[in-house]
Formats: C-alpha cells, sequence, structure tokens
C-alpha cells in the first residue's frame, strides 16, 4: 500500500540555539554515553526504540557494518537509563566541516510521555556541539543537524522545535507503506 511520506529536516547553528528541557523530577534518570562500541547495544537501541515506528533501513545490515558504524571516529551513543534500564538513545556522527548529524533519537515506547525524551535530546544535542572535545582530530562543530518524518512519533517536531531546531527543508513522497516489525519478529504482531 503506498502512503504519503513527509520528511522534515531541522538544524543548530550555534550552540546558543539549544533551548534545554527541563529535566525529569527524580533522580532516576540518567544520560550516558556508550563509549565501547558495540554493534549488539546499538542494534538493540535501534531495535527496541524503532519497532513500533517503522525503523526498518538498518535491520539489515550485517554484524560487520553495525560494528563499523560503532567504531567510525566521531559516532557517539548517548542513552538515556531510567533507574540502571535503558529508556532509549541518540547517534551522533560527525561528518565533514564541523557538521554533526543527529542520526537516531527515541525512546523505548514504555519511556514515552514521561519527558524523558527531551531531557535525553537537550543533553545529546549538547554534546553534538561539544564533540570535538572527545574527539580532537575533528574539527569544532559548526551546525548540528536531523531529519524526522511523518512515520515517527507524533511529537517528535514539536519537541526538536522546544528544543531549538529550526526547520530547512521539507520533503513530500509517496512511498511504500511497511510493516511495522517491533524490536523482534512478532512483537508487536
Amino acid at each position: 500500500m503506498s502512503i504519503t511520506l513527509t520528511t522534515w529536516s531541522l538544524e543548530q547553528t550555534s550552540p546558543s540555539d539549544l533551548r534545554p528541557a527541563t529535566p525529569p523530577e527524580g533522580d532516576g534518570i540518567a544520560v550516558r554515553r556508550a563509549e565501547v562500541p558495540s554493534p549488539e547495544f546499538a542494534r538493540f537501541l535501534y531495535t527496541a526504540v524503532g519497532g513500533d515506528i517503522h525503523w526498518t533501513d538498518r535491520l539489515g545490515l550485517t554484524y560487520r557494518q553495525w560494528q563499523e558504524i560503532v567504531e567510525k571516529p566521531g559516532s557517539e551513543i548517548w542513552v538515556a537509563y531510567d533507574r540502571g534500564t535503558p529508556a532509549g538513545y541518540l547517534e551522533l556522527d560527525a561528518q565533514e566541516n564541523g557538521v554533526v548529524e543527529i542520526v537516531y533519537f527515541g525512546l523505548i515506547p514504555a519511556f514515552r510521555g514521561r519527558r524523558i525524551g527531551g531531557h535525553l535530546l537537550s543533553c545529546g544535542t549538547a554534546r553534538a556541539w561539544d564533540l570535538a572535545e572527545r574527539w580532537p582530530d575533528r574539527e569544532p562543530t559548526e551546525r548540528v543537524w536531523l531529519h524526522t518524518c511523518s512515520l515517527d512519533g507524533e511529537h517528535a517536531v514539536a519537541n526538536y522545535e522546544r528544543r531549538g531546531f529550526r526547520l530547512f527543508d521539507t520533503k513530500v513522497e509517496r512511498a511504500e507503506e511497511t510493516r511495522t516489525p517491533g524490536p523482534w519478529p512478532g512483537a508487536h504482531a
């Protein structure tokens, strides 16, 4: 079945663009970098977060391809934890000319709607801006960008805009609807 797919691209061009969210109440939420590159952990996060919102582009990747993603210099995964349990993640990809892309961002379904997403996005965006401090061979960040689409969560664009991202491109196209895979086959049948 064919659907209309809208893709929005948003950016920040200065660290001062970031408008951080108020952290969730309580002391159980922590955002930490996954410092040991792990293809298994990266794939777990990808499927757990994106399984119900049509993230399928990486499902066919081999172990080696996942390894190349997580071991790429300037690639970082930042994970939100709720009392020690992974709640969601944000993946950064350092590109040429001081550009950093937020490649993936989202929460595992059970953790959505609890103000964790805005906090994670704030922390991850701040880490995009200071990425060169952790990767001395990288140029200082000049631009942070991302894209989201109409298959992502209904509050995605508004969350990005609240954090200070500005829309710079919109594309509308026809696409074939894919079955929502769940975090593993049959999980959301």
